[in-house]
């Protein structure tokens, strides 16, 4: 197994929800013109609370300075496995429970915070770039480390990484969070950017301005339904993820389907906004998925963490988190 250090510098950033008009222009670039920008990664995820921005530095120049902006005090770097070699973004998605064991407890054994992504086409784990030495270490014997510069994947120089590193104590993840899952089911999709244009309009509507439908919302909020929609473009790779009604405005045939066709369920983690130095709150959740074997898309926004799950699992995955839960207690 290979693990790909891509080379965009990444920032993470909260747009609040009364201030995403001062942001539109920009970040209607970003995601319909990256052409004019030089943007190779990004992700807009839009929560009940703020929008969630994932950009790197040509994109992050499109982005007005203003007080509905916070941005996340690090510079971030993705991680990507790859099985088999091939780029990151035209691998099989690897899916967060395959590397829970490999990739996601290891780093929080080491007290490494994680911000996770995962998309139509892979899952892209980010740390920060000041954790890089210690990432190579925990990782170095279970992967082939290589890194992408000017666009071509070579070695990793890991020479003198792990001078100095203490081996940790392992101690137990209980879920020390709330959990919560809303009633919407939702799609993970992708389309051919060719056909982006042809939805650009719709998809603008979905991203800033319908909220999901207005009409349709109030009575979302009441049966448990949330707003929750994601949209990446990244290195050319389109990934969405919108709930069940959100896909019956597109047309038919633009949207992909997931391999199996499925919906999925949502498990939101956290009561209060988790912040970014916890360290073990994806593996608390990815572990036990794992040790189940049911597979999860996990999006990590500025607040809250987001896990989905296949629809029909939804009932064991609350019962082996409930598990997981009351043991640390």
């Amino acid at each position: 197994m290979e693990l790909h250090i891509l080379e965009h510098s990444l920032k993470v950033a909260s747009i609040a929800k009364e201030g995403i008009q001062i942001c539109t222009h920009g970040l209607i670039k970003l995601a319909f013109l990256p052409s004019k920008t030089r943007c190779k990664f990004f992700s807009l995820t839009e929560t009940p609370e703020d929008y969630t921005i994932i950009v790197d530095e040509d994109g992050f120049k499109e982005l007005p300075q203003s007080e509905y902006l916070s941005v996340a005090d690090a510079t971030w770097l993705a991680l990507n496995v790859v099985s088999g070699g091939g780029s990151a973004t035209s691998s099989q998605p690897i899916g967060v429970t395959k590397i829970a064991k490999s990739v996601i407890a290891p780093l929080a054994d080491h007290n490494i915070s994680v911000f996770m992504l995962s998309t139509y086409q892979t899952d892209f784990i980010l740390v920060r770039e000041r954790d890089l030495p210690m990432v190579m270490h925990t990782l170095s014997s279970e992967f082939t480390l290589l890194r992408v510069v000017n666009g071509e994947t070579v070695a990793a120089n890991c020479s003198g990484v792990t001078n100095g590193f203490v081996k940790p104590k392992l101690v137990p993840r209980p879920i020390i969070h709330p959990l919560s899952s809303p009633s919407n089911m939702f799609c993970v999709t992708s389309l051919d950017p060719d056909t982006l244009p042809s939805v650009a309009t719709l998809l603008m509507d979905v991203m800033f301005y319908s909220g999901g439908g207005k009409e349709a919302g109030a009575q979302n909020e009441d049966s448990g339904h949330i707003r929750f929609f994601s949209f990446s473009l990244i290195e050319g790779y389109i990934s969405l993820v919108m709930d069940e009604q959100t896909t019956r405005r597109f047309p038919n045939n633009v949207l992909f389907t997931s391999a199996s066709g499925e919906l999925w369920k949502m498990v939101r983690i956290g009561g209060q906004p988790l912040g970014f130095d916890e360290c073990g709150i994806v593996a608390q959740i990815s572990e036990p998925l794992a040790t189940a074997d049911i597979p999860a898309y996990y999006i990590s926004t500025f607040k809250f963490d987001h896990a989905l799950v296949p629809e029909e699992n939804i009932q064991s995955v609350i019962g082996a988190l409930r598990t997981n839960e009351s043991t640390g207690q």
